[in-house]
């Protein structure tokens, strides 16, 4: 990208890093063998980042980082816009790269590509949205200012999934409220995760050294980017195990820093009775089959009440096995590949174990290479395998609920708490319902993948620490300092009895 050979071939120039405002290769040893996982080709190799690198990329971040922060806020904002109108004219060539590394089908490929285009419109809002305070004090004489101001330097780690928006959910408001920020993308995605968007923002006339994209082995320099004396605030969106890690390393450093951890998730389906079964099938299958159920926030578990159960199992079932399985680039596909030998594997196991625990198949066959055609199961306890972990991947498992508290008492049966949904044709007694499940986010006869980019993104529990998206990102990459002025001398007191209560004032023991 911003090259006539770069348009021509969306392949040209991605074996390189961004580090300190150059392109080159890593230091390290061996390279990211970039597989697509339809086609099982190499895509890219790119050659792994070094401790060397990363400390390259964190003086850098440092170095630039104080002139764009004072740089005004439209400068900021500007930047942000001509990243929307690239994305604009590189639509295509984006979309590709999402269908060839991540396995993405074009209906979830245009989906992220207008999310990630919306964080950066609204990253265009976030500088103006960095405001301060002045507070009232009990000291005569003396003005109490807030300052809110820039972090300073941010690294972000994202996974393979939804990497462009994982990626650019943090950088774009970030580096818009005037941070600079060091990026780690998925040895699965380095390019979508990492440098296109670099390229991005390089075309929209980002400052050099303000982003940097160190590829490479996690147990390198994974570590190093959460733990550098320079990183202020960690955003991460992954594994809940994975994120544990990043957060004990966080307060295990030289200099502690704060963490933003999007993690895990059980995200629960709920029909009750009343629900229409027709609006509540279609939102399922795009709520648990999009990106082949390979998204954090996906339906993990279907929860249907006792009246509409078998209605509701056997209409979605029929609509499963309806879906096209197959080549992610043709335009209905609507389950591609997943993403590597071990996730499928891992759900292999997890089929297996269904069918061993007595769960009833409405829907299944068997997997073509990397492609799963979608499975539904119904009988389903909450206690099984199947619905008391994280899937992934195209399995549904259907839970029978006997009343709306018990659907409630299912709903909430998890360590996880990031999104959920509720079907009812009453919209009150659905938003009753929602407040009482225990999740960051919930929806009201829509189904659980939602991400609006001014609204506050982000789980409960196992689920993670922390908000994306609007005025909780400008908060999540801000920090507050107080700073006072004292205008006149202040009036030290001379003794003990100086601050004792004014006569008539009651003390705590009456």
């Amino acid at each position: 990208m911003g090259t006539k050979d770069a348009v021509r071939s969306p392949y040209a120039g991605f074996d390189r890093l961004l580090i300190a405002g150059r392109w080159r290769h890593g230091a390290a040893e061996g390279k990211i063998k970039d597989v697509d996982p339809y086609r099982g080709e190499v895509v890219a190799e790119i050659p792994h980042a070094a401790i060397a690198d990363v400390d390259e990329a964190f003086s850098s971040a440092v170095k630039a980082q104080a002139a764009w922060a004072a740089a005004l806020p439209s400068e900021r904002a500007r930047v942000m816009r001509n990243a929307a109108a690239v994305m604009e004219a590189r639509r295509d060539e984006i979309i590709g790269w999402l269908v060839r590394e991540s396995g993405s089908t074009r209906l979830k490929a245009a989906i992220e590509w207008s999310t990630v285009h919306a964080v950066m419109l609204q990253a265009a809002r976030d500088p103006y949205l960095v405001q301060g305070r002045i507070l009232p004090g009990d000291v005569p004489g003396k003005e109490c200012r807030v300052y809110r101001k820039p972090v300073g330097v941010v690294t972000v780690i994202s996974p393979w999934n939804w990497p462009l928006q994982l990626s650019n959910r943090s950088v774009a408001p970030a580096l818009a409220v005037g941070n600079a920020v060091v990026l780690k993308p998925s040895s699965e995605t380095p390019v979508t995760g990492g440098t296109l968007l670099a390229k991005i923002y390089e075309e929209a006339g980002l400052p050099p050294g303000l982003l940097s994209v160190v590829a490479g082995s996690s147990r390198e320099i994974g570590d190093a980017v959460v733990q550098h004396d320079a990183a202020r605030v960690v955003s991460f969106t992954g594994s809940t195990p994975v994120g544990r890690h990043i957060a004990r390393a966080a307060v295990e450093a030289n200099i502690m820093k704060r963490v933003e951890l999007e993690l895990g998730g059980n995200s629960p389906f709920v029909v009750l009775a009343d629900a229409d079964l027709e609006q509540a099938v279609q939102s399922a299958v795009v709520g648990k089959f999009l990106h082949q159920g390979q998204i954090c926030m996906i339906t993990n578990r279907f929860i249907v009440e006792e009246a509409v159960y078998e209605e509701f199992a056997t209409r979605f079932a029929a609509a499963a096995k309806g879906l096209k399985v197959g080549d992610p680039d043709e335009p209905d596909t609507l389950i591609g590949p997943i993403i590597n030998e071990k996730q499928m594997s891992g759900l292999k196991q997890r089929i297996a174990e269904a069918r061993k625990a007595g769960a009833r198949e409405l829907a299944g066959g068997e997997p073509d290479g990397m492609l799963l055609p979608p499975h539904v199961f119904a009988d389903v306890g909450n206690e099984m395998a199947i619905a008391a972990n994280e899937l992934f991947g195209p399995v549904a498992p259907i839970l029978r609920a006997q009343n709306e508290e018990d659907a409630l008492r299912l709903a909430n049966a998890t360590a996880y708490g990031l999104s959920s949904c509720v079907f009812t044709r009453d919209p009150e007694r659905g938003a009753r319902f929602a407040r009482r499940i225990e999740a960051g986010m919930a929806h009201v006869n829509d189904q659980p993948v939602n991400d609006l980019p001014n609204n506050p993104f982000g789980g409960e529990k196992n689920s993670g620490i922390g908000r994306f998206g609007g005025e909780w990102a400008v908060q999540a990459f801000t920090t507050d300092q107080w700073v006072t002025i004292q205008h006149e001398p202040r009036p030290w007191p001379r003794s003990a009895a100086d601050l004792e209560p004014a006569s008539g004032a009651h003390s705590a023991g009456g």
